[in-house]
């Protein structure tokens, strides 16, 4: 895939993984529009990367999506590539420990943002790519997918259904001018979930540059390290990695 003239949208581009491959994609000759919550983590990404564009939005509500979607759309008409990289952790713990008051409500946020996110945006672009002569969906999912870790449920939950769906939609593609890829990150040393909790991952520019090569191949599904393994793996490898993941034998 050359990125060379194209125009690409980025959800959660102000940060972590999504700033990384929006840093990489500039360097590719790309008109990118970086997306997110936070209005200081989209400045300090203008001041990181010259000629970047922000939007800022959150695609956590149904409302959110589509005002960005009509947002990019019109500011951008020739908007081509869709990166679904938003999401949010929380931090792990046990189902049987919440704390009183309304603990659903953590959850239900990383239902809407990793999950419904991507798929509602999906389908408000669809029209809208399928009209270019070439175009494409990239939606980030994780090695998560493939062997959840227990004490985070809910992201892994969230991970595996895009990856479904992303299977799902690539197929009802076939043949049309989008093509869809699913990146699979294992953990990555950025702030998802609060500071610290990824010190152990990957380098975040390893891993990025990693990723541009697989697109470059047009390789329309890989993970790295780990996550690769796991997307690999046979069931029986699946369930002892889980196993070991989770501290059974």
């Amino acid at each position: 895939m050359n990125f060379h003239g194209r125009t690409i949208l980025v959800t959660g581009g102000g940060s972590g993984i999504g700033l990384g491959l929006v840093k990489r994609f500039v360097q590719a000759g790309a008109t990118v529009i970086a997306s997110g919550r936070r209005e200081h983590a989209l400045a300090e990404a203008r001041q990181q990367v010259p000629g970047l564009h922000t939007l800022r939005g959150d695609v956590s509500t149904v409302e959110g999506r589509i005002a960005l979607f009509e947002q990019a759309t019109r500011d951008y008409p020739a908007l081509d590539v869709l990166v679904n990289n938003a999401g949010i952790q929380n931090r792990p713990g046990p189902l049987t420990q919440q704390q009183p008051g309304d603990w659903w409500a953590g959850h239900e946020l990383e239902l809407s943002t990793n999950l419904a996110a991507p798929m509602h945006l999906a389908m408000l672009f669809l029209p809208h790519l399928l009209a270019k002569k070439e175009a494409a969906i990239l939606n980030v999912s994780s090695g998560l997918a493939f062997a959840p870790f227990a004490f985070m449920p809910t992201y892994c939950a969230t991970k595996a259904a895009l990856h479904s769906f992303t299977q799902s939609l690539r197929w009802q593609l076939k043949g049309t001018a989008v093509k869809v890829v699913e990146i699979i990150p294992p953990a990555v040393n950025t702030d998802l979930g609060g500071k610290g909790l990824h010190d152990f991952g990957e380098p975040l520019d390893a891993y990025c540059d990693d990723v541009m090569k697989h697109l470059a191949a047009g390789d329309l599904e890989f993970g790295y390290k780990s996550s690769e393994d796991r997307r690999k793996a046979s069931r029986e490898e699946l369930d002892t990695s889980f196993r070991a993941m989770n501290g059974a034998r």
